[in-house]
């Protein structure tokens, strides 16, 4: 069995900041303890709830919301008033230099009501269009809250990897500095000569230089952090929630398939523009209408003395005919625009199919280093603590003790990399197969959900009986919009190829809902 897998910055001393270390706002953060986020948990359910960019997203989900009922409304009556106040004056020569006419002031009213009937699928192609829309912004929305808690855990490991890298180099400066006090002491006897101090004076100022740039790293991070989870880092745990759901990679490529966002909003736009396709081939079909006027006017132009009153009623066939091919035009824009999308739903396929064959076998990579990382760790620190002893035994020199501190360095460099990039191969495997969504992940965090407003909208303007009834008549002539097209992409099978297995002992079980 393999040891257990330990946390990012194992045996190494926490990062203490110092007054001068680029981590800012140091006065505030510690006037609002807090405010310090210390668990992954706390991290994405902050940025979850209160993240502009997710926040934006949603209101521009509950915007498109109300593009439904305004389709809808088109089943429905339609009333307006109209009126008007008018001068009129004319002026006729009857015979040369001889005028005669007639002005005056005149007001009139009146009401129009106009209802569609059956418009051949022109009402029905908008309603499905509006569907796919709300549809499509549900989708986008899912794949920015993925984006947004991969940013979160990305930035999270990040911060905990760079500042495990500045207790690396602090612990590497202390080695080296030492060091450095004890080659003065063996220089002050001549038992090492002026180059041998010197070189561990140049190694001393170049892990000075190290810590430097790691401290730096660390503030761009934490400045990441911020932004993406919107509070400041305090002394963060090691993440505990990336488990994963699957063990093989047939499994994961099945939880993509139906469950990656990115796939799902190529499907929806390839539904939006079916819908528009549908409506170009309703232009070439007939409509019916139903008008009613009433108008209260004058009977002369020029007084108001005078009144009438007319009603009307009547049902109107409108057949287009000659447009100088304006319809055909739209309608072969229409279709290659929804040929596109449907190529396009085969390409997320591929894409999601190689990003999760490309996490899984990075993952694989990354889990089957750790174990040769630690062991190269201990066995780099035992090779150094040796040297040292043999330097003062003598039979060993000042330049072999600094090249395996160098060495020291390195491997508990690349460990915590290595350890850090476990965490971030598991971020990638579950945003390609659609599962990096904060309920999922933490538990506790009360889901957005993006049907309720919806719900709460769908129905607003419609008419019982009436416009359920001329929906379901205008969908007769239009064809079918609401189920996926199906797909025949040969690289989906070969997607299935060889891949690194997980060790069996490092298999996860899948997360808490």
């Amino acid at each position: 069995m393999v040891e257990p897998r330990p946390p990012l910055g194992h045996d190494l001393p926490q990062p203490v900041f110092e007054p001068g270390a680029p981590y800012t706002d140091l006065a505030s953060a510690a006037a609002l303890p807090e405010q310090r986020v210390t668990t992954l948990r706390q991290a994405i359910a902050h940025s979850y709830q209160n993240n502009p960019r997710l926040l934006a997203e949603r209101a521009a989900l509950r915007s498109a919301d109300y593009r439904y009922p305004a389709a809808r409304s088109s089943y429905g009556p339609r009333l307006d008033a109209f009126g008007s106040y008018a001068f009129t004056r004319n002026r006729s020569e009857l015979v040369p230099g001889t005028f005669i006419g007639s002005q005056g002031w005149t007001s009139t009213a009146g009401l129009v009501a106009s209802l569609p009937v059956f418009t051949f699928g022109r009402n029905s192609a908008a309603e499905s269009a509006a569907l796919a829309e709300v549809s499509f912004r549900r989708d986008v929305l899912r794949i920015t809250e993925a984006e947004q808690i991969s940013g979160v855990i990305q930035t999270y490991v990040v911060v905990l990897r760079d500042a495990t890298a500045v207790a690396i180099a602090e612990e590497n400066l202390r080695l080296l500095e030492r060091e450095l006090n004890d080659s003065r002491e063996r220089f002050r006897f001549r038992e090492i000569t002026s180059s041998d101090f010197q070189q561990v004076e140049t190694r001393v100022e170049l892990g000075r230089a190290q810590l430097l740039a790691a401290r730096g790293q660390l503030g761009a991070s934490q400045a990441e952090f911020l932004r993406f989870v919107g509070l400041h880092p305090g002394e963060l745990q090691p993440p505990d929630l990336l488990s994963l759901p699957v063990t093989t990679l047939e499994e994961a490529y099945a939880v993509a398939d139906v469950g990656n966002p990115v796939i799902r909003s190529a499907q929806s736009r390839e539904k939006l523009s079916r819908a528009g396709l549908e409506a170009a081939k309703a232009e070439f079909l007939p409509r019916v209408d139903v008008r009613g006027t009433a108008d209260y006017g004058t009977v002369s132009p020029y007084t108001d003395d005078l009144r009438t009153t007319q009603l009307r009623g009547d049902a109107t066939l409108t057949l287009p005919l000659i447009d100088s091919g304006r319809r055909s035009a739209e309608l072969g824009r229409a279709r290659e625009a929804n040929d596109a999308d449907w190529r396009l739903i085969e390409a997320a396929f591929r894409e999601t199919r190689s990003a999760v064959a490309s996490a899984w076998n990075n993952l694989a990579a990354a889990r089957s280093s750790l174990e040769r990382y630690r062991l190269a760790s201990e066995a780099a620190l035992r090779a150094y603590e040796g040297a040292v002893v043999q330097e003062r035994a003598g039979l060993r020199t000042t330049l072999d003790v600094l090249d395996l501190a160098r060495d020291l360095l390195n491997v508990r460099t690349n460990y915590n990399i290595a350890l850090a990039n476990e965490h971030l191969s598991r971020v990638d495997l579950l945003f390609a197969m659609g599962r990096l969504e904060a309920p999922l992940l933490v538990g506790e965090v009360e889901a957005y959900d993006p049907t309720s407003h919806f719900q709460r909208v769908r129905n607003n303007g419609d008419i019982p009986l009436l416009t359920p009834l001329l929906s379901a008549i205008d969908s007769l002539t239009v064809g079918d919009i609401k189920t996926d097209r199906p797909l025949n992409d040969p690289a989906a099978a070969l997607a299935t190829g060889s891949a690194v297995p997980l060790r069996p002992d490092e298999a996860a079980t899948p997360p808490a809902r």
